[in-house]
């Protein structure tokens, strides 16, 4: 929406008093949970070492806060109306009870709440304040709320955008679009949504076609944004659904402060305001994705993918949320379950080629290459010949190819990709790299791979292939400023380090040879990538590297694909 000076709001005890006897390793258990993200036995830990002390406020607020944080915003205002009834606040608290009143319609309450003191921070209260008034039925004075809001120093774009959406639900169309037309306001995804919207409302769809691609670009939309442009341009007039009442508002004002934590505060404060937005409107699409994803960065996968489920199949969001879950499915040890989310939606939404390439990597990842090569080639159909995309798909299916032992097809796929795209560093890599393994044109190999060192230096994959391609061609002293930079790059990668071994066996530096397989060894236990041998690497350090290569009469090459 826009990027105003957030002001700080403080979630801590107001007050504090000495607790009585609290069952100590039930309170260490839910610290720790609370530590770990885990919040679910944050609560459970928590409640059993509240029992020894219901009035303990610290207590109180933090399993208020795992609450939120698993959208059990009911069960957070039930602990948070006992902190208050034994005598202390917390605005963490306040932000629970303040949603249940708004979800309950207790517009009164909640003023004379407020009134009173009830307090979440400035930039919340006062947008709150507003929805407030307006679901009480004080139109007047919810406007001027809102004006009082814009009026405060770093705050205009705020009160100036929620009075807008105040009045687009009263029907103002008029009234608002001359706000959200304001060139002070820069407007954010859903804030430019409104704008179309209430144009919609107008009876001015160039214009709300004109401004979601003045914002995002022409032919290069969302599918939801997509499909919103496709519909204006049918003729249809769009519903205005972004804050249609006071609960929706107040949903929008959760929605807003926690799109600015994003890049401000941790994900687990984040989260917090995400899961009020949902309570108060559990089909707000971009909460639904954002919750989920914070629950992914917090490691909480199971939650995430809980978190996810939400989005109906007719939305045009669906899609890419199936596919993000499926990520998360994959990232939790769940393979098998993400390739049948993803073959069922590739099912229920055929030809669409990000589906098809999700099912198609899921698949690869379990090593059912001959499947995901068949779903390769669906992909590049769904793409189509002129789609700059495609190269993704002609680069994954060639590596499969690759891995199948058919190497034409895999030669004929990677060339394709990079007239598609000429200078992409992986297939770049990947191509040379190859081309090196088989013994097929040293040079043009060497020189694919330098394009690839060119284009991303910091790349320590494609850096380690240069230094151990030079190697390969018997270039030792050129080989070793790479593979040395390769280790920094990545000093705990095994293969790296193996490798610059090698390389300083063949120039003379035999005991930095030795001391770079230790390392190689030490790191394999913990890598599964099964490029490693520590086997030939026990074997080198025994009887060096000239003695080993002779037993096995010729090293192979080992690809180092950039992953």
């Amino acid at each position: 929406m826009f990027r105003p000076l957030l002001l700080a709001t403080a979630l801590g005890l107001m007050a504090q008093t000495a607790t009585a006897e609290v069952n100590p390793g039930a309170y260490l258990a839910g610290r720790q949970a609370q530590t770990t993200n885990d919040y679910r036995e944050a609560s459970r830990y928590l409640a059993q070492a509240l029992a020894g002390d219901p009035n303990d406020y610290a207590i109180l607020e933090q399993l208020a806060a795992s609450h939120i944080s698993l959208g059990e915003i009911d069960e957070a205002a039930a602990i948070a109306s006992r902190l208050t009834q034994a005598g202390g606040t917390s605005q963490l608290a306040n932000l629970a009870t303040l949603a249940q009143q708004t979800r309950e319609g207790e517009w009164s309450r909640t003023l004379e709440d407020m009134e009173a003191g009830l307090s979440v921070g400035s930039l919340f209260d006062g947008l709150a304040r507003a929805w407030t008034l307006l679901g009480d039925g004080q139109t007047d004075a919810a406007l001027a709320a809102f004006d009082a809001v814009a009026g405060q120093q770093g705050l205009a774009a705020f009160g100036r955008y929620h009075k807008a959406l105040a009045l687009a639900s009263l029907e103002r169309f008029e009234d608002a679009e001359a706000l959200l037309a304001d060139g002070a306001l820069s407007l954010t995804r859903r804030g430019t949504v409104a704008h179309a919207q209430i144009l919609s409302q107008l009876g001015r769809p160039d214009e709300a076609i004109a401004t979601i691609e003045e914002a995002f670009g022409n032919g290069t939309l969302d599918e939801p944004l997509s499909a919103l442009r496709d519909r204006l341009q049918a003729g249809e007039t769009i519903d205005y659904t972004i804050a249609r009442d006071a609960v929706e508002g107040m949903a929008e004002t959760a929605f807003d402060i926690g799109n600015i934590l994003v890049s401000e505060a941790s994900p687990a404060f984040t989260l917090l305001y995400g899961r009020t937005v949902t309570y108060l409107r559990p089909d707000h699409v971009e909460a639904i994705l954002l919750n989920s994803a914070l629950l992914d960065e917090l490691g909480q996968y199971e939650l995430a993918i809980e978190a996810s489920e939400g989005i109906p199949e007719d939305d045009p969001a669906f899609a890419a949320a199936e596919i993000g879950r499926a990520e998360i499915m994959i990232r939790s040890d769940r393979l098998d379950e993400a390739i049948d989310t993803l073959r069922a939606l590739s099912e229920s939404h055929p030809s669409r080629a990000p589906i098809l390439m999700a099912l198609a990597d899921a698949l690869r990842e379990d090593d059912r290459t001959e499947e995901a090569n068949a779903v390769y080639t669906d992909a590049l159909e769904a793409f189509g010949d002129d789609d700059p995309s495609r190269w993704i798909a002609l680069f994954s299916r060639a590596v499969t190819y690759e891995r199948l032992d058919e190497w034409s097809e895999a030669e004929a796929d990677f060339r394709a990709a990079l007239e598609v795209n000429p200078d992409s560093p992986i297939v770049l890599n990947y191509l040379g790299y190859s081309m090196l393994e088989r013994g097929e044109d040293y040079d043009e190999a060497l020189s694919l791979i330098e394009r690839a060192v060119a284009a991303r230096p910091d790349s320590g994959f494609i850096v380690d292939s240069l230094g151990w391609g030079l190697y390969r061609l018997g270039r030792f002293d050129e080989a070793v400023e790479p593979m040395e930079r390769a280790v920094e790059l990545m000093p705990v990668d095994p293969v790296v380090n193996d490798h610059l071994g090698d390389v300083y066996w063949m120039v003379g530096r035999k005991l930095e040879a030795r001391f770079q397989w230790q390392r190689a060894l030490s790191f394999v236990d913990n890598d599964q990538n099964d490029e490693v041998e520590p086997d030939r690497i026990r074997r080198k350090l025994e009887i060096g590297l000239d003695r080993v290569i002779d037993e096995e009469e010729g090293t192979p090459l080992i690809v180092n694909d950039g992953g």
